[in-house]
């Protein structure tokens, strides 16, 4: 197994491997962050420290336990911190990105560097002079970059729990009730109302408001990731009354073995799930991809690049310059001129879809609906074009007749096969060199 580190097991489903406490924990709320004055305390101005990205918040917080500037004094981090890698061999290193042979994530790596540059020299001047972080290196800020895109996990920010509004208030009920002040039920009644408004507060609250939390769990951020459900074995969960994280167990670690001793006595490694990370987003900021992974999608040449002539040519028949002009002003051939799009947005196939303007294929799915249902208005006699559907690509959503869809997906692979004719090799010699 070619993973590196990783977390190994033989407890049964629903057992606890690992708990760390979230004063252990490296935490950057979005869309700004104040929970963390030791840090943004290194800054001229707060803000500085509070509106920046999450990953270079990760970023500012490794590296400074790495100079021995601790958030807390009970906490000590520099075993954990010894352990993260020293470097990492993700395409932002690589001198050339041709090997790729795939225009989207070169863009996507080339737009990476120019942020990740951008960001490190908007930030650098406002770190105070007298704080041992004001001497970070570009180098340095990468490496805590990386270690913050590969190790972080993300969810709604909560409150900690916090049990002494409930010890008051059970305080008030005893004395409130010992005096005759009132009723046994109306004293409930109260505390009912405090208990609901905590939780309201600190669960409730945070959600309506999109709050976001990113963390990364000493320990528990060393589990690797698989995205066939069929592997994960184990997952990473908030204790809310513990204030703390867990891994737990989810499934039979070693299920595949007939031998029920077996099971349960064979260490395996844990997985997790790092979420739906398409094979781009693993390499990019991860530095793996993954044989067979069901997230994984291809992002071709917009509309508007593909060799129509080749698809009349293919379809045997040419393509109105009405409808061209029909999915001009609906958006579907894509944008007149490049727009960079980062592979790591969260609703990555959309994003990569829109502002790119490229075709995204997916194992899902296949072919984006939208693109097919451009290419059956392209495909469209001048019956269907006129009669049924009325001149309006809207109504080429759903299938036309068979024929229609017929040429609207063979126009789509024609594309695709010439897309897979302008690699500089083929996948046997890719494979071959892997």
């Amino acid at each position: 197994d070619n993973t590196g580190l990783g977390i190994f097991s033989k407890n049964n489903p629903g057992s606890v491997l690992i708990e760390v406490p979230t004063t252990m924990a490296l935490t950057a709320q979005m869309p700004r962050d104040t929970s963390n004055p030791w840090i943004s305390s290194l800054f001229s101005e707060e803000r500085y420290y509070a509106d920046a990205p999450w990953w270079v918040k990760l970023s500012l917080q490794i590296n400074s336990f790495q100079r021995g500037i601790s958030k807390n004094n009970n906490v000590q981090m520099t075993p954990w911190i010894q352990a993260l890698p020293t470097r990492f061999d993700t395409p932002i290193h690589w001198s050339s990105l041709q090997e790729l042979q795939y225009a989207f994530l070169n863009d996507a790596v080339q737009l990476q560097r120019s942020q990740w540059k951008e960001q490190y020299n908007s930030i650098l001047p406002f770190i105070r002079k007298d704080s041992s972080l004001s001497s970070l290196t570009y180098t340095e800020f990468v490496w805590g970059c990386e270690c913050a895109r590969s190790r972080a996990f993300s969810g709604s920010s909560y409150s900690p729990w916090n049990p002494a509004p409930l010890f008051f208030t059970l305080l008030l009920v005893t004395v409130y009730v010992g005096l005759d002040l009132g009723t046994l039920e109306q004293a409930a009644n109260g505390a009912a109302v405090v208990f609901c408004a905590t939780i309201f507060q600190n669960l409730i609250v945070p959600k309506i408001l999109k709050n976001k939390t990113y963390v990364i769990c000493p320990i528990i951020d060393m589990a690797n990731h698989a995205s066939n459900t069929t592997k994960i074995t184990a997952n990473v969960a908030y204790e809310y009354l513990r204030n703390s994280y867990s891994l737990s167990t989810t499934t039979i670690l070693n299920k595949n073995s007939n031998d029920e001793t077996q099971q349960h006595q064979t260490e395996q490694q844990v997985y997790i799930s790092y979420g739906p990370r398409t094979n781009d987003q693993l390499l990019q900021y991860f530095g793996f991809v993954e044989v067979d992974n069901p997230n994984d999608i291809y992002v071709m040449p917009s509309l508007r690049q593909w060799d129509i002539s080749a698809l009349e040519k293919a379809c045997g028949r040419s393509f109105g310059n009405d409808r061209l002009v029909k999915l001009e002003r609906a958006g579907l051939l894509g944008q007149r001129e490049k727009v960079a799009t980062s592979s790591a947005e969260e609703d990555y196939s959309s994003r990569a879809s829109t502002a790119s303007g490229g075709v995204v294929l997916s194992r899902t799915q296949g072919v984006d609906p939208a693109i097919l249902q451009a290419l059956r208005a392209l495909v469209s006699t001048e019956e269907e074009w006129e009669v049924f559907a009325g001149k309006a690509i809207g109504n080429f959503a759903t299938q036309v007749s068979e024929e229609n869809e017929r040429l609207a997906r063979l126009a789509a692979k024609t594309a695709i096969q010439l897309e897979l004719d302008s690699k500089p090799t083929t996948l046997e010699q890719d494979m071959e060199l892997w």
